[in-house]
């Protein structure tokens, strides 16, 4: 066990990474280095477990929420441009998601997470062995997780750790093995937040988060790659409208992907590395929270060819049980 001491010295450290590493964000997206080359689409999903502020721990207590992403891919890329359409079998695949979900802090140390997802996909291909347009909605691959927010009193700092479970359906048989709602493995997670202040009235705020997502156990002959997603956001809190406290931010997200493994994959056209812009705002008003914002991509490296999305939407509503 960590003394209160001990404690406060290792949420110092780690904040002063953090703070570091915000600081260091655009010289580390601008310095990644990206690939090139022909028919497949993963679509990176975990992204979606990155990039807002609004279900960080800071007291015990629950919180139930339910998240909506919406992903149109419809264009070919190649490396890092564009691509001919006639390269990719592929022509869309267009994805709406929904997400329930709930955490509970027991205290302000130790809590869990878990998170439900169903998803409805349209997937239209010329692919010769199985051309024409499918459309399927069904469970999604269930996470559960451990959240520790120990290092320090006001709980800016955790660790999350868990599992995604293979129970979304990834056997519907007019989908590509990547096309699948789900990925028929089971895989680690480990990830890790902070956030802070950048002023002392608290006006602005930060907060940093990434996630590693890694499979240990597969079937059908498909491997989903290793994934790793981080975000740096700031945000301004010093709105709002009547009772309602308005606060715009705006966050990067950082997504690499690696490639497929399996007789069923295609690791030729899958992996990438891409970098996301996202603005977006946050309401809240006594217990309740919406967040929403666009993820805009900036910088995108896909290996092979694969269909990619121009933009992607997503909103969280979430409702406070706090003790």
């Amino acid at each position: 066990m960590l003394n209160d001491s001990a404690r406060e010295r290792l949420s110092s450290r780690f904040s002063g990474l953090m703070r570091a590493g915000l600081i260091a964000a655009p010289a580390l997206f601008g310095a990644t280095v990206f690939s090139t080359a022909a028919n497949a689409c993963a679509c990176g999903c975990a992204v979606f477990d990155v990039g807002t502020s609004s279900l960080l721990p800071s007291c015990p207590g629950g919180t139930v929420f339910v998240e909506y992403d919406f992903l149109d891919q419809n264009q070919n890329w190649s490396g890092t441009s564009s691509a001919p359409a006639a390269n990719n079998t592929d022509k869309e695949i267009r994805s709406n998601f929904i997400l329930a979900g709930g955490q509970y802090m027991f205290n302000s140390s130790w809590g869990v997470m878990a998170e439900v997802p169903y998803t409805d996909r349209y997937f239209r291909t010329e692919d010769p062995s199985d051309p024409g347009a499918f459309e399927h909605g069904g469970l999604g691959d269930i996470r559960l997780m451990g959240v520790y927010s120990g290092f320090s009193s006001d709980m800016s700092t955790g660790i999350v750790f868990g599992v995604k479970l293979p129970t979304g359906d990834h056997t519907y048989p007019n989908f590509d093995a990547d096309t699948e709602i789900g990925s028929g493995s089971t895989d680690l997670l480990l990830g890790a937040y902070h956030s802070g202040t950048l002023t002392t009235d608290g006006s602005f705020g930060y907060y940093a988060q990434v996630l590693w997502q890694h499979e240990v156990a597969t079937q059908d002959a498909y491997s989903p790659g290793p994934e790793l997603n981080g975000a740096l956001g700031v945000s301004y809190n010093n709105w709002s409208l009547g009772d309602v406290h308005v606060a715009p931010i705006f966050q990067m997200i950082y997504s690499q992907r690696g490639r497929d493994g399996g007789a069923n994959a295609d690791p030729l056209d899958s992996g990438y590395s891409r970098v996301l812009a996202s603005p977006g705002v946050e309401f809240d008003r006594g217990d309740w929270k919406f967040y929403t914002d666009a993820e805009l991509p900036v910088y995108l490296d896909m290996n092979g060819d694969q269909l990619i999305a121009h933009w992607s939407l997503k909103a969280i509503l979430s409702y406070s049980l706090a003790n």
